[in-house]
């Protein structure tokens, strides 16, 4: 690759850590710009060269969100564990399963999200008046792990995007917090799919470690400005990148 196809990546890989960090998604803008560069690229690298950008950014996030945000660990650092295991099954499954019949479910799915949050202007503006119960709590944590981080390993638009939803939903977490969390089991499920790409040997060091730099930079400036910000700012970017993901994956699948 030359140095203006390396530059593109880059400001690709910070805007990406950016989004990300704030609300999920970055993966959206990352693998459409590989494919893009490097047109000859396996699908499994593109991911895999990904997945390293996204490990290092989402931890970078979540040191972030740790300085000013409550968390608890006890319930998400076992989460994430789950969430690395499912999302490295769901890598090993990506060549077993119709990758296409994802995309319109997930489109649905994401529009869903969308009216959902324009209809229901409270959710993760505001704490919930009866938070749940801790059994509820973990249980709604550890299945979120499961599914979602199935769901990264195999297909990944928006992992961080129906984390915060189902946590500010289910939980009545405000949006922040629950960016906080996201990102905590975003990191686990990164880091399974990582290692499943990295002993198949569908990872470009070079590429992915330059472009995890750059992620770690769009992931540190998005954290904090959602902590100093706030829900309603979060709730915003929420709207725009899940309408940016929908317009996105129907010019894929329908373009």
């Amino acid at each position: 690759m030359e140095i203006g196809d390396w530059a593109v990546l880059l400001t690709a890989a910070t805007a990406a850590g950016w989004v990300d960090a704030v609300v999920g998604g970055g993966g959206l803008i990352i693998l459409p710009t590989l494919f893009v560069v490097a047109p000859g690229i396996a699908p499994q690298t593109a991911l895999g060269t990904n997945k390293l950008a996204a490990v290092a950014g989402t931890s970078a996030a979540v040191a972030t969100f740790a300085r000013k945000v409550p968390m608890r660990w006890r319930v998400l650092v076992p989460a994430a564990v789950i969430a690395a295991v499912a999302a490295a099954v769901g890598a090993a499954a990506v060549s077993l399963i119709d990758r296409e019949l994802f995309v319109p479910i997930v489109m649905v799915v994401l529009v869903g999200v969308a009216v959902f949050v324009t209809m229901r202007p409270s959710i993760g503006v505001t704490l919930a008046t009866h938070p749940p119960t801790r059994r509820k709590a973990v249980l709604t944590v550890a299945l979120a792990a499961g599914l979602i981080g199935f769901y990264d390993g195999l297909l990944g638009p928006g992992t961080g995007t129906f984390l915060i939803i189902t946590f500010a939903t289910l939980l009545g977490t405000e949006f922040v917090r629950a960016a906080a969390m996201a990102k905590v089991i975003n990191c686990g499920s990164n880091l399974g799919a990582l290692v499943f790409f990295g002993a198949t040997g569908h990872i470009l060091w070079a590429l992915g470690a330059a472009m995890a730099a750059a992620n770690v930079l769009g992931a540190v400036v998005g954290s904090r400005m959602a902590v100093r910000k706030g829900a309603e700012f979060v709730r915003v970017v929420l709207l725009v990148v899940v309408i940016a993901m929908v317009i996105r994956l129907g010019w894929q699948q329908f373009g």
